[in-house]
């Protein structure tokens, strides 16, 4: 599956890059976390065959050392919108089959996946995200304190890349911002994720900006819109929103050119929330 020049999870972040640089005609957000995620696995699933083999991707063996990196097998993850697929890899020449243990591990957990691919783009992944997801059933991880280190890093570099990208590509006809209920920590209660999106002069669908723990208060509201004009996000004709009073001070501050509109849906909902049952 794929080219074996070129590492899997280095290509999936290729089409996270053209995603994020090009819109699309779904939803984009959707399509980031399910990219995310996959991104996530074939990241862990190679450093744990750098961690079997001891040696990087592009580094030839020493004649010693048994097993050769042999391509890849497609892998699939059931979530609640379709299934993520990713590129497993695989290792030949060891003297066994090669068994991942990460990857018996996946399975029933593509929910907490999510989870992680979420909170990636809203505020980064640590080391300890990483150990405590993939990790055995006595909580020891599956990957060597090294290779933990280097897939934060890379990820970082990820979340990075997402939050300080140039917006002024972007030529927006409508923006839409919403405070998205997400739980980013299992076992706590789910918090706001404030997303903004757009619709392009092409009709693209465009993800802008994520931020967690937003509380939809003028002054937060106001600085993930500064953050999104300093990057160069100009005046959309339109901008969209729930009926939150904070989250519309602040577009009045921040858009005082563009028009502003309550979302459809969430009204539509406040009123049938009030419609007494017969």
């Amino acid at each position: 599956m794929g080219s074996r020049r070129i590492p899997a999870s280095r290509q999936t972040g290729e089409r996270i890059e053209e995603l994020l640089a090009g819109g699309g005609d779904h939803d984009v957000r959707s399509d980031l976390i399910r990219l995310g995620v996959r991104k996530l696995v074939e990241e862990v699933l190679e450093a744990e065959v750098e961690d079997r083999l001891g040696r990087a991707y592009y580094h030839r063996g020493d004649g010693e050392s048994p097993g050769y990196r042999n391509g890849y097998r497609r892998g699939r993850l059931k979530s609640a919108e379709g299934a993520i697929e990713y590129a497993a890899p695989q290792v030949s020449d060891l003297g066994e089959p090669y068994r991942s243990r990460v990857r018996e591990r996946l399975e029933g957990r593509t929910e907490e996946l999510e989870r992680l691919a979420v909170e990636m783009y809203a505020r980064g992944l640590s080391t300890r995200d990483i150990e405590s997801t993939f990790s055995d059933e006595q909580g020891r991880s599956l990957l060597s304190g090294t290779a933990v280190s280097e897939v934060t890093e890379r990820l970082w570099e990820e979340y990075a890349a997402f939050a300080t990208r140039d917006l002024s590509e972007h030529q927006l006809l409508y923006l839409f911002v919403d405070g998205v209920a997400e739980r980013l920590r299992p076992g706590l209660a789910r918090e706001a994720v404030l997303c903004a999106w757009g619709i392009d002069q092409e009709g693209k669908k465009v993800l802008l900006a994520l931020s967690p723990g937003t509380k939809e208060d003028t002054e937060s509201c106001r600085a993930f819109f500064q953050d999104m004009r300093r990057r160069g996000l100009g005046d959309p004709l339109l901008v969209v929103t729930d009926g939150a009073p904070g989250l519309i001070r602040a577009v009045e501050e921040c858009f005082p050119r563009s028009h502003r509109q309550r979302c459809l849906a969430h009204r539509m909902r406040n009123l049938e929330a009030k419609v007494p049952e017969h």
